[in-house]
């Protein structure tokens, strides 16, 4: 599925086995698509030794600070760059 600029999105919850760059603090977080990237191998594939992984397009995703934190970290945000896999549309 192809996101958009602006379009609100959920990380999926799943603890696969081996690398993967989605960080467990955000994992099942709701964010926002600040950018298209571009499409790139992924690197979950490639760190499984699959040297021709096939492109995912690339996104920076910007989360609250108190949906990652809590209320306590209000001020903060967070952006990290996260593959097409990683996400879901937010209903």
């Amino acid at each position: 599925m192809q996101f958009n600029l602006g379009d609100r999105v959920r990380t999926r919850l799943k603890n696969p086995e081996g690398h993967t760059r989605l960080p467990a603090y955000l994992r099942g977080r709701i964010g926002r698509i600040e950018r298209v990237v571009g499409a790139f191998p992924f690197s979950d594939e490639r760190a499984a030794g699959h040297t021709a992984a096939k492109p995912q397009t690339l996104y920076t995703v910007c989360f609250a600070g108190r949906d990652v934190w809590g209320d306590d970290a209000q001020a903060a945000t967070i952006s990290a760059d996260l593959f097409e896999s990683y996400l879901e549309p937010l209903t």
